[in-house]
């Protein structure tokens, strides 16, 4: 037997490299395409001036595609009004992140129009409509540092007050101060070194040291024990005070209280509402609440 499995061995292994190879030549024919993409996003060559933000966006008739003809937003129009939390909730592929990258032009629409305040944002300036927004994503991403670099992003216009004012609002500084070197403690590559509980809230403290009139919040996936998730749940309290947020809800029962619940199905929009008038109406939301709180029962027993 011994015998039969040494002969055998390098047969496995060749295999295994195959495989492994094959997954590269994907990733670096995915990686070529990219560089080869002439169709990056533009600046329009006489850029609109924005001298502050109140925070009112709406999507009127907006059609977008990654590939030619093949929709993932379908003739989607909304409004959020100035310091609304608008929740946007769906399957897998219904076109939550899709949004959020033409919102902040990554992407450019296919038809229809974007608006900020009123301000079509094709005719903006891409840095300057960026200033006006941050970003929380639920794949947090630490840059190799110490603590204060990545809540400034070594932006020299962020001094220690502000970082130490953001990080104590969110929850922060409970943590950082503990640390032996404070925010000057080395942080490893992608954060190897902390939990997942405190780079949520150092990303936290990052988005609020920008001081942004627009937040985006792709809520976190990620499973963590109950007093993390209290502070969490407090931060993003703080967080959305007098600001117009987005959150791309993956957890129902975070977003109850949101202004306007926005359902996505397909790349398109089947139900407004805020919580108690989605569930009332015994639509997507309604079951997609059930689901989940199906199976915090069966977690629970």
């Amino acid at each position: 037997i011994q015998y039969t499995e040494m002969f055998f061995r390098p047969i496995r292994d060749l295999s295994e490299k195959y495989n492994i190879m094959q997954t590269a030549m994907a990733s670096s024919e995915r990686i070529f395409k990219l560089l080869d993409n002439k169709t990056f996003v533009r600046n329009p060559e006489s850029a609109e001036k924005l001298n502050g933000v109140n925070g009112s966006i709406e999507f009127k008739n907006v059609w977008f595609a990654y590939n030619d003809n093949e929709y993932v937003l379908k003739d989607i129009s909304f409004k959020i009004h100035p310091g609304e939390t608008v929740a946007i909730v769906g399957h897998t592929g219904a076109g939550k992140t899709s949004i959020i990258n033409i919102l902040t032009r990554f992407y450019d629409i296919n038809k229809g129009e974007i608006l900020l305040d009123g301000i079509n944002i094709d005719t903006l300036d891409k840095r300057e409509l960026r200033k006006y927004i941050s970003m929380v994503l639920q794949d947090i991403f630490l840059f190799s540092g110490d603590i204060k670099s990545n809540i400034d992003l070594n932006n020299q216009e962020i001094d220690n007050d502000k970082i130490t004012k953001a990080a104590k609002i969110v929850g922060a500084d409970k943590f950082i101060v503990e640390l032996p070197n404070k925010y000057s403690e080395e942080v490893k590559e992608r954060g190897a070194t902390l939990s997942v509980g405190q780079k949520q809230l150092i990303s936290f403290a990052r988005a609020l040291a920008y001081d942004p009139k627009i937040l985006i919040l792709d809520e976190a996936t990620s499973s963590i024990d109950t007093e993390t998730e209290h502070l969490i749940k407090k931060a993003i309290e703080k967080l959305l005070v007098g600001r117009t947020a987005i959150v791309i809800a993956h957890r129902l029962s975070t977003i109850q209280n949101a202004d306007k619940i926005i359902v996505l199905h397909k790349g398109e929009i089947r139900e407004t509402g805020n919580h108690q008038e989605l569930l009332a109406k015994k639509g997507i939301y309604y079951k997609l609440y059930q689901l989940q709180y199906k199976d915090q029962e069966i977690l629970a027993t």
